[in-house]
C-alpha cells in the first residue's frame, strides 16, 4: 500500500504559507519546505522564511538547516526529504510538501534518479571558464543548441544547472531534457494530493510588488548588509537567490538602491510566470484558484479536503 504525500504548491506570494497551516492542522500533517533559500539560516525577510508564531505548533522540515555557506540542490533536496519523511511516517502523521520549487518537488514525488556520472572536472572547469569569460547567455546559449528543451527551462543565471546540463550530454550523448522527461513518466511510489494555488496575473503581481516593499520595510537591506560582513559573497548558491543578489550589486555600487528594487521586483514578478509554465506540465495536478473561493481561506481548505479521499 502507498504511502499518502500531500503537495501544496503555486507561484511565489500567492499565499502558500498560510494555506498549508490550516490544512496541516486539518489532516494531521507536518511540512517539509521546498523552497530553495528558506532551507538557510540569516536568510529570513528575503527568502519569506515562516517564522515560529507563524508556524502554530505545526513541525516544519528543511528550514534553518544549513548554513549559506553550503550548496543546496536537487539531490540534496531529495535525501533531506526522504528523511524528514520517514520521520513523519514513523509519527502515524502525513508529510505536505509546500513551496514554489517545482523541480524538486518532481523529483521527490517520482523518486527521480539522480545517479551521477563520473565527474569530468577538466570539462567543467572549462565551462566555468567560458561563463567567466563571456557570460551567462553564452553559455546558455551553447545550451539551446545541444538541448533546447533544457535551455527553455533552465534560466540562464542557473549557471548551475545549465553547466550540469552540458556535462550530461558531453558525458552521455544524451539530452538532460529527455533523461527528466523518461524519469517523470515514472509512476509515483506515493498515493499524493497535487494542489496548486493560483490567482489572478495582475492581482498576484500586485502581491508580489507589495510584498518586495514589505521586505524593504522589514530591513532586507540590513539583512544584506549582515550577510556580507560575514562573508558571504555573490558566487555562493545561496546568494544567487532573489533579493539578495540585486541587493548585493547595490552595495558594491553596480546600480541604485531604487533600480536594485525595481530589478527584484520585475525578476520575481518572471520567476512566478516561470513557475507556473512548470506546474501546468505536470502531471494529475489539482488547481485551486483562488477567485473562484472569493478569497476565503476555509472555502479554500474544504475545496482540498474534498479530494482527500483515499489519503486521509
Amino acid at each position: 500500500m502507498k504511502q499518502p504525500l500531500i503537495i501544496l504548491t503555486g507561484p511565489t506570494a500567492v499565499g502558500k504559507t498560510k494555506a498549508s497551516i490550516g490544512l496541516a492542522q486539518a489532516i494531521n500533517g507536518e511540512i517539509i519546505s521546498a523552497d530553495s533559500m528558506q532551507i538557510y539560516k540569516y536568510m529570513d525577510i528575503g527568502s519569506a522564511k515562516i517564522c515560529p508564531a507563524e508556524m502554530e505548533g505545526v513541525p516544519h522540515y528543511l528550514v534553518d538547516e544549513l548554513l549559506p555557506e553550503e550548496e543546496f540542490h536537487v539531490v540534496k533536496f531529495q535525501q533531506m526529504a526522504k528523511k524528514a519523511m520517514e520521520q513523519i511516517y514513523k509519527k502515524g502523521h502525513i508529510p505536505i510538501v509546500v513551496g514554489g520549487t517545482g523541480f524538486y518537488i518532481q523529483a521527490l514525488l517520482y523518486d527521480i534518479d539522480f545517479t551521477e556520472n563520473k565527474e569530468d572536472s577538466g570539462y567543467r572547469q572549462e565551462l566555468e571558464r567560458y561563463c567567466r569569460e563571456h557570460g551567462a547567455e553564452a553559455l546558455h546559449q551553447m545550451l539551446a543548441v545541444k538541448d533546447p528543451q533544457a535551455a527553455e527551462e533552465i534560466h540562464a543565471n542557473n549557471v548551475k544547472r545549465v553547466i550540469r546540463a552540458l556535462e550530461f550530454y558531453h558525458q552521455t550523448g544524451q539530452k538532460i531534457s529527455e533523461h527528466n522527461a523518461r524519469e517523470r513518466q515514472k509512476e509515483s511510489p506515493y498515493e499524493f494530493r497535487y494542489f496548486v494555488l493560483n490567482d489572478e496575473r495582475q492581482h498576484l503581481y500586485t502581491r508580489i510588488n507589495q510584498r518586495v516593499d514589505q521586505m524593504m520595510d522589514a530591513g532586507l537591506l540590513d539583512e544584506v548588509k549582515r550577510l556580507k560582513a560575514m562573508g558571504y559573497t555573490r558566487d555562493m548558491v545561496s546568494m544567487q537567490g532573489l533579493g539578495y543578489k540585486e541587493l548585493l550589486s547595490y552595495l558594491d555600487g553596480e546600480c541604485t538602491l531604487t533600480e536594485a528594487v525595481y530589478t527584484i521586483k520585475r525578476d520575481t514578478r518572471h520567476f512566478a510566470k516561470r513557475q507556473l509554465t512548470w506546474f501546468k506540465r505536470e502531471r494529475q495536478v489539482l488547481w485551486i484558484d483562488k477567485p473562484s473561493y472569493a478569497y476565503d481561506e476555509e472555502k479554500i481548505l474544504k475545496a482540498m479536503l474534498s479530494h482527500m479521499e483515499g489519503i486521509i
